[in-house]
């Protein structure tokens, strides 16, 4: 567990693509595969305790990856929810892809009900269809980038809504805008036209950014006003070798900084093997950047929570 590997060199560049790669390097790419099927994944190290959460202030729980459960005055939103033991390409019975390292911090069945789904991107480990099924509910709305409701099963949700850059919605007492990041979002390589988001999040006397999934970018500077984000949540991994599609903790903690972000929540790392650096080098990279000022990370493994009343 001190590295992490890349599933035979190809990452997991939104899984865009991988059934043609595996094809092309079969031997290498099943005897990877044979081997993670004798691994377990590691239990998430800890377990957000729901029922301290008050129906005031701002909460939230890192479940893994991207997925974030945050409640806001009692509103509940959902971030890329992915509880799946793998992510990629379902052929049949098997979902060809990698593995988790460690188990979402929450099962399905222990989420409360969920009023919000926010959806980054359509890449498929952070739009896993089997969760979303799992997941439909007549109660939920949904808000995901342009050109990607066509993957989910709308008429079972309370509502799909498609966002593009510069484009807002209000859910509930929320008020979602949608804004560029540098990333792409084609899912099966050929689908280029599917958009791609970061979002803000404002309620009442509080405001989140969720950057999605992102590589360095100037973007951030245009989202800073003089009212600061309570939290932002910035991706911190898979930049190795991915450093054009990922940002790396520096970059990331630079990003939050030009949006104003007060406290900073890192995800997209210690859960999937999607890249080469080390398991653990994301988060502490990200505490030597902050310098004297590691109080303003909210978490550092998988489980760990954040409120602000």
């Amino acid at each position: 567990m001190h590295r992490r590997t890349a599933l035979g060199g190809a990452g997991l560049a939104g899984v865009a693509g991988l059934g043609a790669w595996a094809f092309r390097a079969a031997p290498h790419f099943w005897k990877q595969y044979s081997q993670d099927l004798k691994r377990d994944a590691m239990p998430a190290p800890r377990h957000p305790d729901l029922k301290a959460w008050s129906a005031r202030g701002l909460h939230a729980a890192w479940l893994g990856h991207t997925t974030v459960l945050l409640r806001i005055d009692g509103f509940t939103i959902l971030t890329d929810p992915v509880f799946s033991n793998r992510v990629g390409l379902g052929l049949g019975p098997l979902t060809v892809g990698p593995k988790r390292l460690v188990e979402p911090a929450l099962t399905l069945p222990e989420l409360p009900h969920i009023d919000l789904l926010l959806l980054s991107h359509a890449h498929m480990d952070h739009f896993d269809l089997p969760s979303l099924r799992s997941l439909e509910n007549r109660g939920t709305m949904v808000v995901t980038a342009s050109q990607t409701a066509d993957l989910l099963r709308g008429s079972r949700y309370a509502g799909v809504r498609e966002l593009g850059w510069g484009e807002g919605a209000r859910v509930g007492p929320l008020a979602i805008r949608a804004f560029r990041v540098n990333h792409w979002g084609a899912r099966m390589r050929s689908d280029t036209y599917r958009g791609y988001n970061g979002y803000t999040i404002e309620a009442g006397r509080y405001r989140v950014l969720f950057a999605g999934d992102t590589a360095a970018t100037d973007a951030f500077r245009a989202l800073k006003t003089s009212r600061p984000f309570d939290i932002g949540i910035m991706p911190v991994g898979a930049y190795d070798p991915w450093i054009y599609y990922h940002a790396t903790p520096e970059q990331a903690l630079r990003m939050a900084d030009d949006a104003g972000a007060e406290a900073i929540l890192p995800v997209h790392h210690q859960t999937f093997p999607l890249s080469r650096e080390p398991f653990l080098e994301p988060i502490e990279r990200l505490y030597a950047a902050t310098g004297r000022h590691t109080d303003r990370v909210g978490w550092g493994r998988i489980g760990e929570e954040f409120a602000r009343i």
